[in-house]
């Protein structure tokens, strides 16, 4: 089967530092895009995180700090990466819930702004997970019947997403050939900010996701304890969330 397309899409998995996305980093990018025609163009490098790479992210990805110190750092590669993926959509496993937060952190820390807001994004995880309950390893041998080599390289664990998606497709009838479709039906949940710290209450407002105000519309929790703003501006918040309450804080202010 092939995706019915509009405008490309990449396909993309991260290996990183670790998984917080305020501290860690990339150490290697996959990314395959898919032409509406159906040409592929893959894009692989390995990324210097400019800092040590976790014993424990190594027994997982098997790349050390040898691997990457002579390799450029994201901020070197961000424009071009940006071109790349210029007028994409998304698609990835796990992919919404780490690897698009971490992604756009890398770009913000850049300073190269890139506009994810008019983007879709299906996560093969989520469907995967709505229809099966399993692994990506798991996910590639039930609907491909192949075994996923090389697992936790980026490059194999991008290409098996792909494929992953294109035999769910074949499989389930139910489910739309389009993006949008596919985006909708992957989404875990609406959230104004990629880690998912704010979300929407059924009136499109944005409230917290965390914390002891829970459920409160921000703009209410801004106008009482300005503080709470500054609080979370000097806070461990990725930097696309901060940028999300700012952007809350200057429409409450100018209100």
């Amino acid at each position: 089967m092939k995706l019915n397309l509009k405008r490309p899409i990449v396909f993309f998995d991260l290996e990183t530092t670790g998984v917080d996305t305020a501290k860690d980093r990339i150490v290697e990018v996959s990314m395959i895009k898919i032409m509406p025609d159906g040409e592929e163009i893959v894009r692989t490098r390995r990324i210097n995180p400019q800092m040590h790479i976790p014993e424990q992210a190594t027994a997982i990805h098997g790349i050390t700090d040898d691997d990457v110190k002579d390799c450029p750092t994201f901020a070197q590669v961000a424009k071009s990466m940006a071109q790349f993926i210029d007028g994409c959509d998304f698609g990835g496993f796990n992919s919404n819930r780490f690897d698009l937060p971490m992604l756009v952190e890398e770009f913000l820390r850049a300073g190269v702004d890139v506009d994810f807001r008019r983007r879709r994004f299906v996560d093969v995880q989520n469907i995967f997970h709505k229809m099966e309950q399993r692994t990506l390893v798991a996910a590639y041998k039930f609907y491909c019947d192949k075994n996923l080599e090389e697992a936790h390289s980026a490059e194999a664990d991008t290409r098996a997403t792909y494929e992953v998606l294109m035999a769910q497709l074949d499989r389930y009838p139910e489910l739309q050939n389009d993006v949008a479709a596919l985006a909708d039906f992957s989404e875990r949940g609406q959230t104004a900010d990629f880690a998912g710290r704010i979300g929407y209450n059924d009136k499109q407002e944005e409230v917290f996701n965390f914390g002891k105000y829970k459920g409160r519309r921000v703009e209410d929790v801004f106008r009482e304890e300005p503080s709470y703003y500054a609080w979370m501006m000097n806070g461990d918040f990725p930097l696309y969330t901060k940028k999300v309450i700012t952007e809350i804080y200057l429409r409450l202010k100018n209100s």
